[in-house]
């Protein structure tokens, strides 16, 4: 009697062009359909695709999704390396640009002058972009510090909080007490008391110690 032979179930071919997002369920499949059309990071994932290919051939749309959406957690996260790498590597393809189209613009020199324009102007281009992508990349590793002044403008009591123990802050005239008519606070000038001499009144003068004894 013959043995039938077991046969295992084809495994699935996955298609690099068709991308897969799971339903998490709790919404319909329209509205999951149209959370994926406007998923930032689909849309990168699908039009990087063609740039992609001609370097390093087809890459499956699942993927490339999983792999970049690793990336955005890394900057969520704080992690920025992955910018600076990436900044870092801009740089230097722009930096060769730059190179590349300056030493043509220099093999047209004397002969070709239009020829020599264009490819100046183009290096120019690359070297400001170059320049461009290293100054944000310095800003990103030493942020520059910004100090705020802070302008009061109310009249009345205010509390001022930066970050330090809670300051009130009120005008020093507030609640001030009268100071006409007085020398202090509930003592009243006394009038009657002798004043200074004046030299200008000299019958206003202060009686002299010996004077005052032969009275």
């Amino acid at each position: 009697m013959a043995t039938k032979k077991s046969t295992k179930p084809k495994e699935p071919i996955n298609n690099p062009n068709e991308l897969r997002v799971p339903h998490t369920g709790g919404q319909t499949q329209e509205a999951h359909r149209a959370e994926v059309a406007y998923d930032p990071a689909v849309r990168s994932v699908a039009g990087a695709q063609d740039f992609i290919k001609g370097m390093l051939g087809a890459q499956g749309l699942t993927e490339s999704l999983q792999a970049l959406n690793a990336q955005v957690k890394e900057v969520q996260s704080g992690n920025l390396g992955g910018v600076e790498k990436t900044l870092v590597a801009q740089a230097n393809t722009l930096d060769a640009i730059f190179n590349e189209l300056a030493r043509r613009a220099a093999r047209n020199m004397g002969e070709h002058l239009s020829a020599t324009e264009v490819y100046l102007r183009l290096a120019l281009k690359a070297q400001t972009q170059c320049r461009a992508t290293l100054e944000t990349l310095a800003t990103i590793k030493n942020p520059p510090i910004i100090y705020a002044r802070q302008a009061n403008v109310t009249t009345g009591p205010q509390q001022v909080n930066n970050g330090m123990a809670p300051i009130t802050r009120t005008r020093e005239t507030e609640n001030a007490p009268p100071q006409l008519l007085e020398a202090q606070h509930g003592k009243r000038l006394d009038t009657g008391t002798t004043g200074t001499a004046s030299r200008g009144d000299p019958t206003m003068a202060t009686v002299g110690a010996r004077e005052w004894a032969k009275v």
